[in-house]
């Protein structure tokens, strides 16, 4: 299952600059997952200072 982000963000970045597979991109609000590059390491969720990354 992908992960997304959920409107918590806080636009730090911490989650892109982990990504392996350079699913996470900056939207408008908040970071954004491309569920169909994400490979459900969990990087992104370890490294948030406000969980905003969650598993579908």
């Amino acid at each position: 299952m992908a992960y997304r982000i959920t409107e918590e963000c806080v636009k730090c970045g911490a989650c892109a600059a982990e990504c392996p597979v350079e699913a996470i991109t900056e939207g408008d609000e908040t970071y954004v997952i491309d569920p169909d590059t994400c490979i459900s390491c969990g990087n992104c969720q370890a490294v948030c200072p406000v969980g905003a990354p969650v598993e579908e």
